[in-house]
């Protein structure tokens, strides 16, 4: 959270600094908010809670781009050159003054359960003057579970573009940065930085991230941060301000498509069976003050489904064909429940101390008031040690529901992380009569060091995968317990799976996972046609079942489909159901890429629509099996279907621009060719593997939040030694501002000091490590 706060109080900062900004006759600064009232509080609490609403205000709700000011006195309107008393002193941390935007054009492409959004926009430097620079950071808050695919930046003297290398390639780059850049803020925001970007240039910014649609009351809803405060607005009058939107909906099902509801206003531009298209683009004084809402159902009452065929692009890794198959609950409900064993296990080690506990108390409560009369449940707390409601599964009555809740308050996070015997306990609860589906919901914000012993075992007892056998529903918090060990657990058992990276998501994310899972509709689902291939590879591995929302999975294969296959699964009575499956070949449907115009770039970018799907399910594989081959494949993939993984990673590739030849064909450009090439790599672009000692120290999530430091914060990071911090003090700018802060009797000291060791040449060791940190240092 502190990462947050800082970036929110400096935004605070930034706003404040920009009034000395002036535009003209007319004497109109840019508006602030006023600065906090100097009257002493009744309550210093109730001061504190105001304050961190005021900073809080200053999160990111759409893409935004800040120019980053060191030292206040660069701040003026490029323009109008106007007097500015002298401003003391430098800005610690940063402020980030909000830059103006000059455009928005926003595209979107929904197909099955994924959005896929390219986000285009101007800025100018407003806030410097000509004959300076700053560097810019750019912050881009995404919708449910995003993952950003690329990025592009165009300034008057730099290009930026993104792309994915395996370590190998890492090595082979030439010129690389030793600064990493971009960081993953709370609420989902990504962001990073641009260097030296000159007083009143326009800097072009195009961000492509994939993202999940929820699906709530049978029905696809989109969300996407789109709401932009009032101050991003240019001041001077006459400026066009365009806002565009374009969005397409593809089903991937011949039904007719139901648009419910919009939050802007869409112009219908194409219909057809399964696919929607619309657009909006206006000249707007006022930049979008709500975030872009779309929701639509598929025209179908009962269970439907489908299977896409796709072949394979000559490129292509993998020389199989590709299949996806798709099964949605529709909109009428079983009238027959059906009857559920359940167990909690609730992770109550000291990491979950606080807020992460008592979020996970106030969604179980919840949740046990949502079960059926017919249903039994029990809850174990797990630490070091195991704390259980009761010896057995008790039936879910009023009497039972409240006894629970008054346990769950009363428990207290503390001691370390056990999670086999809970596990093994829970596994012996349930299965036993036969009549009831048992579910386990894991809950936990920690890695424990026996995963892959754990996943093993797990395997045994879940080998048959019967309509006895339990399913494992897993839910994990922050970014210290293994995700991947959670996603396997959950293929396992034919559950589900989903996480809360921040502790502010698990109020939202963790009752959505429970509701969805106490509401299954089909088990052990089958596909007949499979065992008719020649062979065929499932992501994930075991078809999960059918509950509360969509159920899709993709894979590979040899042989042929027929034009019908047959889904089969048990309903609530043991009954199987059917269902006729339409087999298509993907035409038309970007089973296989999905392309995304954008106006930036010369040649669009595609992304698989399965492939975060297949990536996460041959990671989650090569992690539990420690298969070096299976780790290679899945970076072929990541650089191929440009997505994020755990084997890749994404760098910033920074070219200079240079002034053309005097008879050069395009002489309005200042700039064009590209040189000096020079990579940065950009972090927080996959999940990891957990961290086993953060958890172990009990650590609570985001204790350790990858906080963006500006150049001196970094090198003090970087100084961990004695050495490191005596060169982070006597090197460069870095030197010349700890000698500002002298008196001069030490300034002299200091300055005889380093005449000295330019006699012995130790001073060009030092300015060979400048040149390497250069950049941090401004």
């Amino acid at each position: 959270m502190a990462a947050v706060d800082d970036f929110s109080r400096s935004v605070h900062t930034g706003l404040q600094l920009s009034q000395r900004i002036r535009y003209g006759r007319d004497n109109v600064s840019m508006a602030a908010p006023k600065p906090p009232s100097m009257k002493k509080s009744l309550s210093s609490s109730s001061s504190a809670a105001s304050s961190l609403r005021s900073s809080m205000s200053h999160r990111p709700s759409s893409p935004m781009a800040y120019a980053v000011i060191v030292d206040p006195s660069t701040v003026d309107n490029p323009d109008i050159c106007s007097y500015q008393p002298y401003v003391y002193g430098r800005c610690d941390p940063p402020a980030l003054v909000p830059l103006h935007m000059h455009g928005i054009v926003m595209e979107v492409e929904c197909c099955l359960d994924t959005a896929f959004v390219s986000v285009s926009g101007t800025w100018r430097v407003h806030c410097v003057a000509s004959n300076a620079s700053c560097d810019c950071r750019i912050a881009v808050p995404m919708g449910e579970q995003g993952s950003v695919l690329g990025i592009e930046v165009e300034t008057t003297r730099r290009s930026y573009s993104t792309k994915f290398v395996t370590p190998q390639d890492q090595k082979d780059v030439e010129k690389v940065s030793t600064i990493k850049n971009g960081f993953l803020m709370k609420g989902n925001t990504y962001t990073f930085k641009i260097s030296q970007v000159e007083g009143g240039s326009y800097v072009h910014v195009n961000v492509r991230w994939s993202q999940k649609l929820t699906y709530q009351d049978h029905e696809f809803c989109l969300r996407i941060p789109f709401t932009f405060p009032a101050y991003v607005v240019p001041v001077v009058k006459g400026t066009s301000n365009k806002e565009k939107v374009s969005l397409k909906v593809i089903s991937g099902m011949e039904t007719e498509i139901m648009c419910n509801i919009s939050s802007h206003p869409l112009t219908e531009t194409r219909r057809q069976a399964g696919e929607l298209s619309f657009s909006y683009e206006a000249d707007v004084q006022k930049w979008s003050i709500g975030d872009f809402y779309f929701s639509y159902s598929v025209c179908s009452d009962d269970i439907f489904a489908g299977l896409l065929l796709q072949t394979p692009s000559l490129n292509d890794y993998d020389q199989r064909d590709m299949f996806c198959f798709y099964l949605f609950p529709g909109g009428n409900t079983p009238t027959k429940p059906f009857k559920k064993e359940v167990v909690f296990l609730v992770d109550i080690s000291a990491s979950m101390q606080g807020a992460p506990l008592e979020k996970t108390k106030d969604a179980m409560i919840d949740c046990l008031s949502g079960l059926n009369h017919g249903d039994s449940f029990n809850i174990i707390a797990f630490n070091g040690d195991i704390q259980s409601f009761s010896s057995s599964l008790e039936l879910a009555t009023e009497e039972g529901i409240r006894n629970a809740t008054e346990w769950i308050t009363n428990l207290i996070a503390e001691g370390g992380t056990n999670l086999l015997l809970p596990l093994k306990q829970a596994f012996d609860m349930v299965g036993k009569t036969g009549e009831s589906i048992p579910l386990i919901f894991l809950i936990t914000d920690g890695a424990v060091e026996d995963e892959r012993d754990i996943c093993n075992t797990m395997k045994d007892r879940l080998l048959d995968g019967g309509i006895n056998s339990p399913r494992i529903c897993t839910f994990g918090i922050g970014s210290y317990c293994n995700h991947y060990f959670l996603q396997m657990l959950a293929h396992m058992g034919r559950g589900c799976y989903d996480a809360a990276y921040d502790v502010d998501s698990i109020s939202e994310r963790l009752p959505q996972l429970l509701n969805n899972a106490l509401s299954p509709v089909l088990t052990n689902i089958t596909l007949d046609a499979l065992q008719s291939l020649e062979s065929h590879e499932l992501y994930p591995f075991r078809i999960p079942d059918l509950f509360g929302g969509p159920l899709i999975v993709s894979g590979r294969y040899h042989g042929n489909f027929p034009e019908i296959v047959k889904a089969r699964g048990f309903m609530a009575d043991m009954s199987t159901y059917v269902i006729d499956v339409k087999v298509r070949n993907a035409k038309g449907i970007p089973l296989d890429k999905v392309k995304i115009s954008i106006c930036t770039l010369r040649a669009p970018p595609t992304v698989k629509v399965c492939a975060r799907r297949e990536v996460d399910s041959l990671t989650a594989l090569a992690w539990l099996d420690q298969n070096q081959q299976l780790e290679e494949k899945v970076a072929k993939m990541s650089l191929q279907m440009g997505v994020p993984s755990e084997y890749t990673s994404m760098i910033l590739v920074q070219g200079d621009r240079v002034k053309p030849p005097i008879d050069s064909v395009l002489p309005e450009e200042k700039y064009s060719k590209l040189e000096n090439h020079k990579t940065i790599y950009l972090r927080n672009v996959s999940i990891g593997f957990g961290n086993l000692t953060a958890s172990v120290d009990g650590l609570p999530p985001g204790i350790q939040e990858l906080d963006e430091k500006e150049p001196s914060g970094i090198m003090m990071q970087a100084a961990s030694s004695v050495w490191g911090v005596f060169l982070d003090r006597c090197c460069c700018m870095c030197f010349l501002k700890s000698c500002s802060r002298m008196n001069d009797q030490c300034a002299i000291v200091m300055a005889q000091i380093c005449t000295a060791l330019a006699c012995l040449e130790c001073l060009n060791c030092c300015c060979e490590i400048c040149d390497s940190c250069s950049d941090l240092c401004g």
